[in-house]
């Protein structure tokens, strides 16, 4: 059933073992006259797998996946193309490669500075600065076009 609900084998693992482990941790609160032992260890199981889907690690764990191999994707990391006709990928090209890739990041693929900060093995401190760098540098381009 938790394959069912995650779609993924290894979540689906994963779900599986927390599943035991609150079965196991809350025997006690088991009532056989509201029910059935299997009916109540199912519902613990369906939560479950929803909890792990709704949680913020897997949407970050989803980011990652849409980004590729993370000693990889520094490389290929670019803007969207559907952005190009505002010529805003010749802007972003006079930015360094650390600054392109937070902002392709946080502006093109929506994640936060801590899931870069996660994403990038980075202090938070050092994605906020080099965001903020970014913004300036990128503010001084448009100025001079």
């Amino acid at each position: 059933m938790a394959l069912k609900i995650v779609n993924d084998e290894n979540m689906a693992i994963d779900a599986l073992q927390e599943i035991f482990l609150k079965i196991w941790r809350s025997a006690e609160r088991y009532d056989a006259d509201k029910g059935r032992l299997f009916t109540w260890m199912l519902n613990i199981a369906r939560n479950t797998a929803i909890d792990m889907l709704r949680s913020r690690a897997h949407k970050l764990d989803q980011k990652i996946r849409e980004l590729g191999d993370g000693t990889v994707f520094l490389e290929k990391l670019t803007v969207q193309q559907s952005i190009d006709h505002l010529g805003l990928s010749k802007v972003l090209d006079q930015l360094n490669k650390e600054q392109r890739v937070i902002i392709d990041l946080a502006y093109y693929r929506g994640c936060t500075q801590d899931e870069i900060a996660k994403l990038l093995d980075i202090p938070l401190g050092t994605v906020k600065t080099r965001m903020r760098n970014a913004i300036i540098q990128l503010r001084n381009i448009l100025k001079q076009v």
